[in-house]
Order: structure tokens, then sequence, then C-alpha cells
């Protein structure tokens, strides 16, 4: 560990197994895919998605701020409580202008817009509530969660697409290296399973189409694989300076050791299919960690299930390890939450680098031909680990790579 580096010290999660951090590890570990018949997709060619069970926004955060907010800020603001909660930080006494906020988010949701534009339509402009624009604005997440808890250090929005919480996290690392603050705040949020976002990654041809095994549509890296399951959910982390959390005795879970970026500079919505803009952010998260391939001993990839993102991923992955070490997707289990995964797959590799187990990639029965990838399939594998990248790419060629160190 070196002042390079930037300790978690909490994390928060709101997944489709469950509300905290435990009800996510537990059902990622479990290797069950999620996807479900979904009523608000009823009707739609795609009518199945993976939804956070039992979310009361209403029970957990008051009637206003339901009101007042869209439901990717709900959840964001669930997780951010869960992670500061988890870090032993009290918003009533930390020193606020040192605590930054950086949050990203790929489509906002957007669920209430229909209601809006029918009002609109019908003439009805009285009808339309005066929260509208405001509580699906990408920047209301952070600065919701900056009110929440008394956050007032700086106060940001990254959108990279589905590299939108991985890119809050590197950022945020970067501002505690900067000196900038001395706690931050960062995670990712979406849900865009409303029946727009179904209905236009259908069009795009992007979703899974198997409306009769929707559970089993999500299976990253599986040669029958067709498309990714819409998703929705929120992690944040809690990162500080190490000496910050030295002196305050504070548990660390693990250790950002490394952040890389790139753009493909290639499609907008398919990635380079040499690999060449994620490579390069792997080597960039690995030298800016002054980590040796050697170093990483497990990938949490980006693995969207999707035929394109697949291939080009796990291509990348064998020229840059020649032999890559055991790899696991998340997505096969939860879906893709878009602006969210990033945190996600952040938050659950420091996990696994904490306690030593590497969630299952679910519904992988047969690996595509050409692959030469060690997946981590059917139950959790027990596997020594020092240090792991965890992957996220996203449309427009947008990269970024995360390199956590265990505690």
């Amino acid at each position: 560990m070196s002042e390079r580096e930037v300790a978690v010290t909490g994390i928060g999660m709101v997944t489709p197994p469950g509300l905290g951090r435990e009800a996510t590890w537990d059902g990622l570990c479990a290797g069950e895919g999620l996807g479900a018949f979904d009523e608000d997709l009823a009707g739609l060619p795609v009518d199945f998605s993976c939804r956070v069970p039992g979310f009361d926004g209403n029970a957990l955060l008051g009637r206003r701020i339901t009101w007042r907010n869209d439901r990717f800020i709900h959840l964001a603001m669930v997780a951010a409580r869960e992670a500061v909660a988890d870090a032993a930080l009290d918003p009533a006494v930390w020193d606020a202008p040192r605590v930054a906020i950086v949050i990203g988010t790929a489509s906002n949701g957007g669920d209430r817009w229909p209601q809006e534009y029918r009002n609109l339509d019908e003439g009805r402009v009285e009808a339309i509530s005066p929260t509208a624009l405001l509580r699906s604005l990408p920047n209301m997440v952070a600065g919701e969660v900056s009110k929440d808890l008394r956050a007032l250090g700086p106060c940001l929005t990254t959108s990279t697409a589905c590299a939108s919480g991985a890119t809050a996290v590197g950022t945020a690392r970067d501002l505690l290296r900067a000196g900038a603050c001395d706690i931050a705040i960062a995670g990712g949020t979406d849900s865009a399973r409303v029946p727009m976002g179904s209905a236009a990654f259908y069009r795009m041809q992007a979703l899974s189409r198997r409306c009769h095994d929707p559970a089993g549509a999500s299976r990253p890296f599986d040669a029958d694989r067709d498309g990714f399951v819409l998703s929705e959910g929120a992690a944040m982390l809690i990162l500080e300076r190490p000496l910050h959390a030295r002196a305050r005795g504070a548990r660390v879970r693990g250790y950002l050791s490394g952040y890389g970026a790139s753009s493909d500079g290639y499609h907008a919505t398919r990635p380079d299919p040499e690999g060449a803009g994620a490579r390069r952010a792997v080597e960039a998260a690995l030298a800016d960690a002054r980590a040796e391939l050697a170093e990483v001993h497990h990938v949490n990839a980006h693995g969207t299930s999707t035929p394109l993102n697949d291939e080009v991923e796990a291509a990348m992955l064998s020229a840059v390890f020649r032999t890559p070490p055991p790899v696991t997707s998340l997505k096969g289990v939860i879906g893709h939450s878009l602006g969210a995964a990033g945190a996600v797959d952040a938050a659950c590799t420091v996990l696994s680098l904490e306690r030593q187990l590497i969630p299952p990639t679910a519904n992988l029965d047969r690996l595509d031909d050409g692959m030469d990838l060690d997946v981590v399939t059917k139950i959790a594998r027990r596997h020594r680990m020092e240090g792991a990248l965890s992957n996220s790419f996203g449309f427009g060629g947008q990269n970024a790579v995360l390199f956590f160190r265990a505690a």
C-alpha cells in the first residue's frame, strides 16, 4: 500500500438480488440468472428485465424525496447511505467540505416522462409536474446525495455510457490524489428498464429476445448468447486517502491502485474489433498502479452477453495475458444496469479480493468457440488473489478499467 493508492472503506449496493451489499453478494454467489417478466414492459417485443425486488422508496427515503426524484436517484441515495454506514462515518460530524461525490449514470431512467408527454400532447400543461425536469437531470443524483448526506466538496456526475460507474470511481480517485478531498462517495446508478429503454435497445438489436427463458437470457461468453438483459441498480464506494483512513482507525476492504481510460474512436455502438482501446485502458490501469501482469489474479469482465462485446473482450484478454486469470461476469446473474454496472463490478471486485471468492458467471453452458478463457461457472470459486481488474466498456467507444489490490 502506498499513498498513491486510495482505500475502499465502505460499500453500499441496491441490485436485483436485493437491497444491500450482502444480499447482492449472496445472490451473485448463488449464480442463477434473475431475468423475469416485467409488467412495466408488457406488450413489448422484449418484456423481461432484472428488477430490484421490493424497493419501496417511500419507506426508505420518505414520500417527499421519492415524489421529487426519479427511481435512479432513489437507488443511489439508498446505496450511498449504506456505504457511509459501512465505513463507520457520521455525516453529522465529518468535515463536509472535504467530502466529494462522483456518481456515474448513463440513461438516468426516465420512468415518469411518458406521463408528462401525455400531459403535453393533451394540452394539459398545468398538469406537468414542476419537478419533471429536475428529477431527470443527470447531475441531480449527485446533488441529491450531497444534500442528503451533507457532503459539500466537489460534486460531479460522469456519463460515459456503460462505463459511467467505473469512470466515476476513477475520477474520485483522481480528486483524492490531487488533495481536493479526504473522502469521496463514488459509484453509479441507472434504472433504464422502462418501455422506451426496452423498445430502443430492441430496435438496436442489443437485447436478448429469450422471452421464453428470461432467467437464462443473460449468458456472457456463452456460444448461444444473443444480447443483454436490461437491469437497474446502484453501487457506491467510500474512498479515502490512506492517511485519512488510518488516522480515524477505519477498516479497509481493499485499495484502488490503478485507473485507466481510453476511447476506441471507432463506432457508436460496436467495439473496435481489435480491442485496441480496451487494451490501452487495461495497460493504463496497470501502469498507473505500477503493477505487472503477474499481479492480476482475477478479471471481473464487462461481459454483457452481446455477441460482439464478449468476443472482443475475450480476445483482448487473451492477447494481454496469453493465459488470462480466472474471469467472471456478474451480468449473467443481474443483467446489465448500464451506468451502474461499472460501480457494481468495482464493488464486487473489492469483495472478491476481501473474501478470496469469485462469483460464478450464470448461464454459461458452452464457452464460445475460440475463447481461451478460464471463466468461473456454476459455483463460486475459492481463489488466492492479491490483485484484480474490473473492466467497463460503453457505447461511443468508452473504456474504463480499475485495478484493485487486497487490503
